[in-house]
């Protein structure tokens, strides 16, 4: 059962002329962890406003818990937690009073919902006192995770909660939807960091304003594997070394990884001993050519590559 639909969703800004969102479709499973990929631009935040009422598609519809999200906007406000990607809770008032405040918008108590928050709430006790706009990114984030909960929402809606928060935040944070997940609440989240599509139980590869994939992350690199080769050297410097793999004749694409270069080459190429020999050729002494299985970031470029560069360049 579906419990957020998107059908046919577009949205333009500037009268028309600076497209967020093109023709989108998906849904979203009752007790799902949905992660939207994508980079900033690709139009997370205005598919995520437009679920959650507060800004109105051009063209399609969507529905959330089966409730039309402009026919029914007041209802479905009151159903749903949302996490903005910028920090919007009082500055001024304290943790404890934040939360209070939250419950009371949405005809409750803390002390009714306290079990909702509790394994969240606990980390920020200590500090209750303390002036939200105080609190460190990831003590922030698990506030305002707390305030988003605290009316028992039927679906959570998170832009980019994890965006500046330290490593160890953020796996704190994703252990924290894990645990929402597994009580039954729907999670839409958006995310510029490949990486934590391994948490979610779908994704969606967003770009453009467009779905260029959607499955659950193995099914999506098995679908999309590619003899893919990690390229490392110490010698030439990794621009002339990205140049010179991209120059190389049998390169269906390649781009910087970190201290390597993920290079994937056309079909029926020769392999990795082939690469080796060539940039020896052209200095690069030092240079190693390992073959690596495909990462998400791999599907990602793979799927963003325009259709001229995934066609073979020599018949």
């Amino acid at each position: 059962m579906a419990t957020v639909v998107v059908e046919h969703v577009s949205k333009a800004y500037q009268r028309g002329t600076v497209p967020a969102l093109r023709d989108m479709s998906f849904d979203v499973r009752s007790g799902e962890l949905f992660g939207l990929i994508g980079p900033d631009g690709a139009g997370k935040t205005t598919l995520l406003r437009i679920l959650t009422t507060l800004l109105l598609a051009d063209q399609g519809s969507a529905r959330v818990a089966d409730l039309d999200v402009v026919k029914d906007y007041h209802a479905i406000r009151r159903l749903v937690g949302y996490m903005p990607g910028r920090f919007s809770l009082y500055q001024d008032l304290s943790v404890a009073e934040n939360l209070a405040f939250f419950a009371t918008v949405f005809g409750t108590t803390v002390a009714a919902n306290y079990h909702l928050v509790s394994d969240i709430y606990v980390q920020l006790e200590p500090f209750k006192q303390r002036l939200a706009g105080n609190l460190s990114g990831g003590m922030k984030q698990k506030l305002a995770l707390c305030c988003a909960l605290i009316h028992e929402p039927k679906v959570l809606f998170l832009d980019e909660p994890t965006t500046g928060v330290d490593p160890v935040s953020r796996k704190e944070f994703w252990d924290m939807l894990g645990r929402l997940r597994d009580r039954g609440i729907t999670i839409v989240v958006s995310t510029p960091y490949m990486d934590e599509a391994a948490r979610c139980d779908r994704v969606a590869l967003v770009q453009h304003g467009q779905i260029i994939a959607l499955d659950s992350l193995p099914a999506m690199l098995a679908s999309h594997a590619t003899e893919t080769f990690a390229v490392r050297g110490a010698t030439g410097g990794p621009f002339h070394m990205l140049r010179d793999l991209r120059a190389y004749p049998f390169t269906k694409y390649c781009f910087a990884f970190g201290q390597e270069h993920h290079l994937v080459l056309l079909p029926n190429a020769p392999g990795g001993a082939a690469v080796e020999a060539y940039m020896r050729e052209r200095g690069h002494a030092t240079v190693s050519v390992q073959r690596i299985a495909p990462n998400i970031e791999d599907v990602f470029i793979e799927l963003s590559q325009p259709p001229s560069a995934k066609e073979p360049a020599h018949g």
